[in-house]
């Protein structure tokens, strides 16, 4: 925590002093920034077009809201008040500050090339730092860690809710499958009997006269052809029923899984809720007995010291009583000596 006090105003001294420099002399700083100004305006004009803003900023507006937001973020990193905000803040605003003030590329002459490169080297070593002020979270969990054990604790809970849901609906999709198939293999064979019934009775037609036969064979034929078809039909017809209802109590399934989801982040919410009412309830009673057991012992204290001083008082008063019986009587012997 001290390292932390310690190097924070130091990482944000000097974007403080270059945010009051912009602030104090802009038109300069928008004569380096040109440039740069000038390649990132039609992403500018981009964002102007969705933000509550009529016109685009001047080039000198830019420099200062940049040297603005130095000022503050700086201050604010120094303190250490949001310092990972702060610290992405200077992050973005040291970018466009290094292709601006330091183009090294640019120089023809070499010793201002050298000492162009040394800044441009300079201002990416703090934004190396800044990146790690940005994502220091002082030993703690990330929020993206907490959202996740979070989310994992909720779809354990959930999980176990939302099994029994899903075996009940494949259950169900089974039993429907199930029947579609057995009344499916009925008609068939139903269908099959007939054929075979049919087939028979046309056989010993035939028998008796061939004639008579060869029509009844042929109709016979054409019979079982239509009770087949039907059989067919009535087979695909309930596979597809049996497919929407599975598909249904899939769709059930899910919607339920998602409902237990919902309903274990709520419980667990509330039982965190909870969980802080009674640890606050706990305090308050073991600070309330600790007040009354202090106040039992002394006002216990209090009626020992009285007893002990009663007791001293009444053994006071009974050893000058016999003080004074011992004191009368050496002086009638006195008395009787003398005499």
């Amino acid at each position: 925590m001290l390292l932390r006090r310690v190097a924070r105003p130091m990482l944000a001294a000097l974007f403080i002093h270059g945010g009051i420099q912009a602030l104090r002399s802009p038109q300069g700083h928008a004569q380096v920034a040109k440039p740069v100004l000038d390649a990132v305006a039609p992403a500018v004009d981009k964002a102007i077009e969705v933000a509550p803003i009529e016109e685009r900023p001047d080039d000198v507006m830019l420099v200062r809201i940049d040297g603005g937001v130095k000022v503050v973020a700086g201050t604010m990193l120094a303190l250490g008040k949001f310092p990972r905000l702060s610290s992405a803040a200077l992050a973005a605003s040291l970018i466009p500050t290094t292709l601006a003030g330091h183009r090294f590329w640019e120089e023809s002459d070499e010793q201002k090339k050298q000492d162009q490169l040394v800044h441009f080297l300079k201002n990416a070593g703090m934004l190396g730092g800044l990146l790690i002020a940005a994502a220091d979270t002082e030993g703690k969990p990330s929020l993206t860690w907490r959202g996740r054990k979070a989310a994992k604790l909720a779809a354990a809970a959930a999980g176990a809710q939302a099994a029994s849901i899903s075996g009940g609906a494949s259950d169900v999709s089974g039993r429907v499958s199930g029947v579609a198939h057995e009344v499916t293999g009925r008609l068939t064979g139903t269908a099959s009997d007939a054929t075979g019934a049919v087939a028979g009775i046309a056989a010993g037609l035939a028998g008796l006269a061939p004639g008579a036969g060869a029509a009844v064979s042929a109709r016979a034929a054409r019979t079982s052809s239509e009770l087949t078809s039907r059989a067919g039909d009535l087979s695909a017809d309930w596979a597809k029923r049996a497919a929407k209802a599975r598909k249904r109590a899939e769709k059930r399934g899910a919607k339920l899984q998602k409902v237990a989801e919902k309903r274990g982040a709520e419980l667990q919410k509330r039982a965190a809720k909870r969980t802080a009412e009674l640890q606050k309830a706990a305090g308050k009673k073991r600070a309330a007995l600790e007040k009354r057991t202090t106040a039992n012992v002394l006002d216990q204290a209090s009626k020992l010291g009285q007893d002990v001083a009663a007791r001293a008082s009444a053994l006071g008063a009974e050893a000058a009583h016999q003080a004074g019986g011992v004191a009368k009587d050496a002086k009638k012997r006195a008395h009787a000596l003398t005499h």
